[in-house]
């Protein structure tokens, strides 16, 4: 007993002696502006650059961190959206406990120089994209994602909703660093404008990043709430053209202790026309195209954001769409002026229904080690697409002797597509100079798709048709910074598995390949607001399952478009130079780049050997030789007085393209292959201008002007434009009212011609003359807790929570 009591005896004098050679730190976190305590707040201990201990405040803002050697320490105490906070303390025999209360200071965020403000929108050139932070004069461009992407430096979108960059359609879209399995086109009309927090740019992707997309990437960043308590935000839209079309999403959220939930439901729906002809000169033929397509979308989304501890995170969320389209075209053909055809029109109406249906499903976990900057992610992620079409062909063709006959027949489509994603993130600052980033990631797609005609010519009458991919890929990169010099080193291993199946066995295409996909990013800071960059990588365009199947995807009497199960994927070398020059008042970007591009895919035309006639068409994809492009483009923004501001921007691009056509010969009414050689050259133009009146009222001037372009295939007229527009702010800056008049002049139109497969010429119009009305609105309040939450594809952690997508 003794022996036990002088044991505890020991140990306590032991720990008595510890604890008075060892010190404490404790405080209080609040805001400048009204003493409000700030919870979970970082307040990190360091000795020499090194975090030796660190913890959050609790909800009263307060924190305490013992046990800390008796010596002098650099306090830094961080807080998104408020200025850091760097002091220092000195603990000693005299004095062994310090106390620190801090109020934070909201900050005036700054991205190198050049001012944010919420009115207007700024750009960034970073050492591996461009970055548009998106601000209330973009948001008044429209109700979606859509209508303000042709605002945005070298992006384009065509009437059909279509992006490209740089002049190149091959461009994958992420959300919040996420593919979708939803059809960019459709998921950006689904997208408010005013979720939207900034536009990246990432034209030459490290090996971090997913290889596809010839182009780069479009990664759109959505705006995350977070907050403590209930609160959310509202939006709603009115577009008139035509007819209205109506937009609306209701965003929620609710934070308490450490779990985040959060929730969003939209609404898309209204009437869109578009109509067009196709005239050919030899035999004189004219085809009138009208389009009306009926849309009504709904989405929404629940999730939960769980903080385990100061070091990890679990988050979950399911997002869900549902849009039931309708579309109507109908299409009149005019043989009058064909001499020795027995026919004299042909007018078809087709009919186009069907719901389409995306479940998502998205599981995250987040690793904080103790070193500032060192994470681990893990994430999976499952996505279901049913997709179901009917339709509905009348062809009533009348002749010359007046008889007249009617084809009617139906046809249906129904496709699966489950896309399966699985991924880990290693991220290590071995110093504070030097970062490894490692990771791996598995893609499995599988796909199924059941196509029944009537079609009395149909060739095949039932098919079903299978495309599966499965890609396994690991990546690894290795960055240093010095002073006035970084580099980035990057490789990316990737497994390709392709198989494709037309009826079971009718048509087989199969594809296996290792590839390495490199990648290299220089830096130099020339001075303090002159940055010089370079930087090269290779990526890959693969066959998309709309590319490749073999089943009609639409028709008219003339034209069928179908897939091509042959393509072969498309890899691209790019290098790219870029220089920003940080100003007082804005800043200003340029750079040029060059591609070489193996197997390019892309469209072509050619008659159809099963039709009797010589006059129907097939539309599909091809893969063309070796081809090389280069470009430039400059950007600028600046803030000419306290009331005006502007950004221009240009951007140029040339592709050499070679590649097989089909000539029409119309004496012997036949059509052969012709190799053509030529030059694709485009140029864009855009100025952005905003007024500002006073405190609550703006207006917004904004042109727009797109060159011709002569391409393989057909050359594309010039489109041009002007859009005005003005926003109202009121109840304290939480509701804004946005008016903007698109296309005020009504010149926006797609013309073209081509002298292959036959010489014609064409011109489609769409409803680009609108008027929108729009209207946000943001509830609650509270303070934002600083949950962490993994990134995919994306350099930096965001702020957890809300979101749309």
């Amino acid at each position: 007993m003794k022996l036990k009591f002088f044991l505890f005896a020991l140990l306590g004098v032991i720990a008595t002696a510890q604890a008075q050679n060892a010190g404490s730190v404790s405080g209080k976190i609040t805001e400048k502006s009204n003493n409000a305590p700030i919870s979970y707040a970082t307040v990190s201990i360091k000795d020499n650059g090194k975090v030796v201990s660190g913890v959050n405040t609790d909800d009263n803002g307060t924190f305490t961190i013992k046990n800390l050697a008796l010596k002098s320490y650099t306090v830094e105490i961080q807080y998104i959206g408020f200025r850091k906070y760097i002091g220092s303390i000195i603990l000693s025999d005299n004095k062994k406990t310090a106390t620190i209360n801090v109020s934070l200071e909201e900050e005036a965020t700054q991205l190198k120089g050049v001012n944010i403000v919420s009115d207007r929108s700024t750009i960034e050139q970073k050492i591996d994209r461009k970055v548009i932070t998106v601000g209330k004069d973009l948001t008044t461009a429209g109700a979606s994602a859509s209508d303000i992407m042709n605002n945005i430096p070298s992006v384009n979108v065509d009437q059909d909703g279509k992006l490209s960059l740089r002049g190149n359609d091959n461009v994958r879209v992420l959300i919040d660093g996420r593919p979708s399995n939803i059809d960019p086109a459709q998921l950006l009309k689904q997208i408010p404008s005013t979720s939207i927090k900034k536009i990246e740019l990432i034209t030459n992707p490290s090996a971090k990043y997913n290889p596809e997309g010839m182009s780069g990437i479009i990664n759109i960043v959505l705006h995350k709430n977070s907050n403590t308590g209930f609160n959310g935000s509202y939006s709603g839209g009115i577009t008139f053209g035509e007819t209205a079309k109506y937009n609306q999403s209701l965003n929620l959220n609710y934070k308490t202790g450490k779990v985040n939930f959060f929730g969003n439901v939209g609404q898309n729906f209204g009437t869109y026309y578009n109509d067009g002809f196709i005239k050919r000169f030899d035999p004189n033929v004219v085809q009138k195209i009208d389009v009306v397509n009926d849309n009504d979308s709904y989405l929404y989304k629940i999730g939960m954001d769980y903080l385990i501890d100061d070091h990890n995170t679990l988050s979950f969320y399911t997002n869900q769409n549902k849009s039931n389209g309708k579309g109507f075209v109908d299409t009149g053909i005019d043989y009058d002026n064909v001499t020795g055809s027995d026919v004299a029109s042909i007018f078809q109406k087709s009919k186009y229904s069907g719901p389409d249906q995306v479940g998502t499903y998205n599981l995250a976990y987040k690793h904080i080690f103790k070193k500032e900057g060192h994470t681990l992610d893990f994430e999976g992620n499952y996505s279901d697409n049913k997709d179901t079409q009917y339709s509905t062909f009348d062809t009533q063709t009348i002749n010359n002797d007046n008889t007249q006959n009617n084809v009617v027949y139906d046809d249906y489509i129904k496709g699966t597509r489950k896309l399966t994603t699985l991924n880990v993130d290693y991220v290590n600052p071995l110093n504070d100079k030097t970062t490894l980033e490692a990771g791996a990631e598995a893609r499995i797609t599988k796909t199924d798709n059941y196509y029944l005609t009537g079609n009395p010519l149909a060739a095949l009458p039932v098919s079903n048709y299978t495309y599966d991919t499965d890609i396994y890929s690991a990546y690894v990169t290795f960055g240093q910074k010095f002073k006035k010099f970084s580099y980035q080193l990057g490789t990316r291993f990737e497994s390709y598995k392709v198989a494709a199946n037309l009826n079971q066995g009718l048509e087989k295409f199969n594809d296996d390949y290792i590839t390495l996909y490199p990648s290299a990013y220089f830096t130099y800071n020339l001075t303090e607001k002159n940055t010089l960059q370079f930087s090269y990588s290779r990526r890959v365009d693969r066959p998309s399952l709309e590319q490749t199947k073999p089943i009609r995807e639409f028709s008219t009497p003339l034209v069928t478009s179908l897939g091509n199960p042959e393509l072969r994927p498309q890899f691209t070398n790019s290098v790219e130079i870029n220089y920003t020059r940080t100003l007082e008042k804005g800043s200003f970007t340029t750079g040029v780049f060059y591609r070489s591009i193996n197997d390019q895919i892309s469209r072509i035309l050619y008659p159809d050997d099963t039709d009797p006639t010589g006059n129907k068409q097939i539309l599909t994809y091809t893969n063309y030789d070796h081809n090389t492009s280069y470009g430039f483009e400059v950007s600028f923004n600046y803030k000419i007085t306290k009331w005006w501001d502007i950004s221009p921007s240009i951007d140029f691009s040339s592709i050499n393209q070679q590649g097989v056509v089909f000539a029409y010969d119309p004496v012997t009414q036949t059509s052969s292959p012709l190799e053509r050689k030529v030059t694709v050259a485009a140029f864009n133009g855009r100025m952005n201008s905003n007024f500002k009146a006073n405190k609550r009222l703006s207006f917004l001037l904004f042109g727009f002007y797109r060159g011709g372009v002569d391409g393989l295939q057909n050359n594309s007229k010039e489109m041009y434009k002007m859009d005005i527009g003005s926003r109202y702010t009121l109840l304290d800056n939480k509701m804004n009212i946005s008016l903007r008049f698109n296309d005020v002049f009504n010149t926006m139109k797609y013309s073209f011609d081509s002298m292959y497969p036959y010489a014609h010429e064409g011109q489609f119009k769409w409803e680009s003359q609108t008027v929108y009305l729009g209207l946000t609105y943001n509830f609650g309040g509270g303070k934002i807790k600083n949950l962490q939450r993994k990134q995919r594809e994306d350099n930096t952690s965001k702020a957890s929570g809300g979101g749309m997508f």
